[in-house]
């Protein structure tokens, strides 16, 4: 590839790479909006949140269209091709994220219709989509370095929200087994914690997907001590 050629080829990449950073700013965005609006059960908050997933889902037809263009004309190689692909699934893994925003949207919608809203302990979920909203904002911000270390860290803490999501769990089975009363709010609970449980384990996509990048090296479905090994 000429020089003239190579210019115009980085510069499509970095394109693609701006617009996926762009389309994870939107969903971070909808994430901190999502729980607001379950915080402080805001309708019109909620009603954004929704309304912002349809432009989610362009994005992410943009971005892969984008890329399998890219892909057929360049045909690029090695680290380039990782970075595609690696691109590609990241977008895909922010469309989800998108979608469990939307989902908490949703549900705190319907909390606030049913009347039931103040007969729920959301306060219990902070931490967990704290940590959940401060875990992809990590990834975002070590995919825009191609940071392995950052990555590996991501790793490990997202089993801090696994261990909140288990935590807020048995809270809700002690609740259920002493009041019956509380089953159907806590039901609409346990639905919210999945939801924010899986924005951690996007998160945690995202930095694998950049270990992949970076070290060549596909780490999912392996142990930790195997990824460190890579990174290393």
């Amino acid at each position: 590839m000429d020089k003239h050629l190579s210019s115009q080829f980085d510069n499509e990449l970095h394109g693609i790479s701006s617009r996926v950073m762009e389309l994870g700013g939107l969903v971070e965005s909808q994430i901190r909006q999502a729980i607001f609006a379950l915080s402080h059960f805001n309708m019109d908050v909620a009603n954004s949140v929704v309304e912002a997933e349809q432009k989610v889902n362009l994005m992410e037809v943009e971005i892969d269209h984008d890329i399998a263009s890219v892909i057929g004309r360049r045909q690029p190689t090695a680290r380039d091709l990782r970075l595609l692909m690696a691109m590609s699934k990241t977008t895909a893994n922010l469309e989800r994220v998108g979608d469990e925003a939307e989902k908490i949207a949703r549900m705190v919608k319907s909390i606030i219709e049913s009347g039931s809203a103040r007969a729920l302990p959301c306060s219990e979920l902070n931490v967990a989509s704290e940590l959940a909203s401060g875990l992809l904002r990590k990834a975002l911000d070590a995919l825009a370095r191609l940071d392995v270390q950052t990555a590996l860290v991501i790793l490990k803490e997202d089993d801090l929200i696994d261990q909140e999501f288990d935590g807020f769990v048995r809270k809700l089975i002690t609740y259920m087994m002493e009041d019956p009363r509380t089953i159907s709010p806590s039901l609409d609970l346990l639905f919210l914690a999945k939801a924010i449980e899986r924005i951690g384990d996007h998160a945690k996509n995202i930095a694998e997907f950049i270990i992949y990048i970076v070290k060549g090296a596909d780490v999912r479905h392996t142990s930790l001590a195997e990824v460190e090994s890579v990174v290393r």
